[in-house]
């Protein structure tokens, strides 16, 4: 995904970094103060200034302008070559993991709920989104197979549900601490490194 601060509107026109700033900013301070089921975009171009011809020449919907304001130019995007497939899928984990845990309480399972509701919005999200994610695990991957640390190789789409889910979970479905993160996503590395480990011989 292009950065936002370097994309073009939905018009053609040059994107003004100012505007984009003005309406992150808004979008984050009312998603603190009124939560994310009550944020309108009408809230935002009245805090932000912008207008909202403004905000809807950047955003469809209300949810993408919240997600892309989250998630500030790619969720998951691919990171710098760490030197290991353990390295590069650190890199990932930690970002999920960061990406989840800063969002305003309620925002994140407000944000899928409506998502899931709304097919042609789910359609939208998924081409943008998760299209680029499992592209990061295809990447990760193909320098894993490079160096030749594959025995396996995983399914991309499975390796992305290892990642984002259990993450996910923690925070949203069964209540843990965030400060407990770091402890998740070392035991979530070890169960994905396993996926690309030699099977064990079965035979007898």
């Amino acid at each position: 995904m292009t950065d936002r601060k370097q994309a073009r509107g939905r018009g053609g026109r040059p994107r003004d970094s100012r505007v984009d700033d003005a309406i992150a900013a808004a979008v984050r301070e009312l998603l603190s103060e009124t939560g994310y089921a009550r944020l309108t975009m009408g809230e935002v171009a009245a805090r932000s200034g912008a207008g909202k011809a403004a905000i809807y020449r950047r955003f469809a919907s209300k949810q993408e302008m919240i997600f892309d304001v989250l998630v500030e130019g790619e969720f998951l995007p691919v990171p710098s070559d760490r030197g290991s497939l353990r390295a590069d899928l650190a890199a990932v984990l930690a970002e999920s993991a960061d990406s989840f845990a800063s969002a305003p309480p309620g925002t994140v399972p407000g944000l899928l709920a409506d998502i899931q509701a709304d097919p042609e919005l789910h359609q939208r999200f998924v081409t943008r989104y998760v299209g680029a994610q499992r592209q990061t695990f295809e990447e990760i991957l193909d320098r894993a197979a490079l160096r030749g640390e594959l025995a396996r190789r995983p399914d991309p789409a499975i390796l992305n549900a290892l990642v984002v889910g259990p993450i996910f979970a923690w925070l949203f479905l069964l209540d843990g601490s965030p400060d407990r993160l770091p402890v998740l996503t070392s035991a979530l590395l070890d169960a994905t490194l396993a996926l690309t480990a030699q099977p064990p011989d079965n035979t007898v």
